[in-house]
């Protein structure tokens, strides 16, 4: 709790690894996408601009070199919308072939 009111006197939002992080990945030109299943939710690193097929070899390279489609869901979408089922009913969800993929996706 401390830590909490001491960042906020010092007009920090968030600590300070978060912002390293943050500036790290912007300056290597990667990002993050997110799969989801019922079980797990699990973070990729990728390079900004990657195409669907890949960021499926970020995975596992079997998954880029059989790459038939993705369907993905802009986080933001996700979120608003809470979960897959919720973001796939006002058609915000898109099938990706190989084309790239958009920073906000999951």
């Amino acid at each position: 709790m401390r830590t909490k009111k001491f960042s906020r006197r010092c007009g920090l939002e968030e600590p300070g690894l978060n912002r390293l992080i943050r500036a790290t990945y912007e300056l290597l030109g990667l990002q993050t996408y997110f799969t989801v299943g019922p079980k797990e939710v699990r973070a990729w690193t990728i390079h900004k601009g990657d195409t669907a097929p890949q960021a499926a070899g970020a995975i596992h390279t079997d998954f880029e070199k059989g790459f038939i489609r993705a369907e993905v869901i802009a986080f933001d979408d996700y979120i608003a919308c809470k979960g897959e089922q919720g973001a796939k009913r006002p058609a915000r969800c898109g099938s990706k072939a190989r084309t790239t993929l958009s920073k906000t996706a999951i």
